[in-house]
């Protein structure tokens, strides 16, 4: 996903949001985006979709931090 990437509800017609920043997440392993949704919408495992030339792709909401940190502070 790609910044300005507009965000739908399931079976929503009209765009609740959009991405604000996305890319490869190497430590995942995975594709991750950030963006802003409605607070109902923005419930971690909520599924929303994201339009993608012309396509909607599936995303899940996840809470932050993606991944837990492997390191200790001192």
């Amino acid at each position: 996903m790609r910044a300005g990437a507009p965000l739908f509800a399931e079976g929503g017609a009209s765009a609740v949001g959009r991405v604000t920043s996305g890319g490869f997440g190497p430590s995942l392993g995975a594709p991750l985006a950030m963006g802003y949704l409605p607070a109902d919408l923005a419930e971690p495992g909520t599924r929303v979709l994201a339009e993608l030339r012309g396509q909607h792709l599936p995303l899940t909401v996840t809470p932050l931090p993606f991944r837990p940190a492997g390191f200790k502070r001192g």
